[in-house]
């Protein structure tokens, strides 16, 4: 549900085929991406649902602290500058509910 997502923070969801996405909010828009940072596939995170750096403004890979912009998962920093995240297509539904576009 969009509630569970506060404006600048992420939480992580397993999908059904193993696969692990994050889900963001920023300025009332909703921005999905699997939890794989392009340098080395390794999760973003290191601490369950900190994917964003310290000030909330991007997001952040734990392992070689490179950073991505929100709105297209591009790194602006780090490694993998150049590449971008996995986004995962997601619409937002009058209920409330966030759903994986099919």
């Amino acid at each position: 549900m969009t509630d569970d997502i506060p404006e600048r923070e992420a939480r992580a969801f397993d999908l059904e085929s193993g696969e692990i996405i994050f889900i963001t909010q920023r300025d009332g828009q909703f921005y999905a991406y699997l939890n794989l940072c392009p340098h080395l596939q390794t999760e973003l995170e290191f601490l369950e649902n900190q994917f964003l750096d310290q000030d909330g403004e991007f997001i952040e890979c734990s392992t070689h602290g490179a950073l991505f912009n929100v709105e297209d998962g591009e790194c602006i920093s780090g490694p993998c500058q150049g590449e971008s995240l996995t986004a995962v297509a997601i619409e937002i539904h009058s209920d409330g509910g966030i759903y994986l576009k099919a």
